[in-house]
């Protein structure tokens, strides 16, 4: 008989998040995988937990090396706990990995539920949050960033993003630049900690704020593209459109008619904006690959 992989969420600030729960499968498990072992030890010290279990550590570094082994821990009966630093594992943080190979040798995975930055952020924004886009980090190269950036710059639903606090500015400028100054925003803070702060306002003034130093844990919510009528869409938002969509491995014609649908228009209006703007310089040349 297989074991059971259980992903447990931690505290993302407050210890006093953490699910009662946690404190059983701490205490239980054959196996505790910890993103950072000396971490999970002041939250067993915290929690008032022994775990009777072997502690071995599993982070980005060392992540698929061990994965097999706890695969085999897994098919061998045992129940193995993964816990990461801080939220549930797997969402931006190591996990995948491991519940793709569990899942793959028919291994039972549960989880116990806990606090989630995500969502804490997104409740706590003052945006809409019936439809949402987890978006991670983004890269950490302008231009890598940017061009991220305008793959979701239509995008309706609103955005959630982690960031760095020393890459806050660029990142919030960088927003602002592919989504308009006035998009509105709110940059949480420390969620759950003593120094929480949850700060709102359209891109171009939280950019504005982050030049002058931000510190602490950051979660980014953005709203999502307003929805556009057909003659919102001039040739020049036609064509940028199309080319967001061929940047992102599309090819021209696919991306035309996806362009044609999204606006309400004739293929051919579409077309006819490409075929002018590449006539004057403003498009690569890729023809309709």
């Amino acid at each position: 008989m297989t074991g059971t992989l259980v992903l447990a969420g931690t505290p993302i600030g407050d210890i006093s998040d953490a699910p009662p729960r946690l404190a059983e499968e701490l205490a239980g498990a054959d196996v505790v995988a910890a993103e950072d072992t000396r971490r999970l030890r002041r939250l067993t010290q915290a929690l008032g937990v022994t775990p009777r279990g072997r502690i071995v550590s599993y982070f980005e570094g060392n992540e698929t090396a061990r994965t097999p082994e706890l695969v085999e821990e897994l098919a061998g009966g045992a129940r193995v706990l993964l816990v990461t630093d801080a939220g549930m594992p797997s969402v931006s943080d190591p996990g995948y990995r491991l519940v793709a190979a569990a899942v793959e040798r028919d291994v039972r995975v549960t989880a116990v539920p806990g606090p989630s930055a995500v969502l804490t952020a997104l409740a706590l924004s003052g945006l809409p949050v019936d439809r949402f886009c987890f978006e991670g980090f983004l890269p950490r190269k302008a231009g890598e960033r940017l061009g991220r950036l305008r793959e979701v710059a239509d995008e309706r639903r609103t955005l959630v993003y982690f960031e760095a606090p020393h890459r806050l500015d660029d990142t919030l400028a960088a927003m602002a630049e592919v989504f308009g100054g006035e998009r509105r925003a709110a940059v949480c803070r420390e969620l759950t900690k003593t120094y929480e702060e949850i700060r709102r306002g359209p891109l171009a003034e939280l950019a504005a704020w982050a030049a002058e130093g931000v510190r602490g844990e950051i979660t980014v919510v953005v709203e999502g593209a307003p929805e556009k009528g057909p003659e919102e869409y001039d040739d020049a938002e036609l064509v940028r459109r199309v080319r967001v969509r061929e940047e992102a491995g599309e090819r021209r014609k696919e991306a035309i008619a996806a362009v044609a649908a999204e606006a309400g228009l004739p293929k051919r209006q579409v077309f006819d904006a490409v075929v002018a703007a590449k006539n004057a310089g403003n498009v690569r040349d890729g023809g309709a690959r």
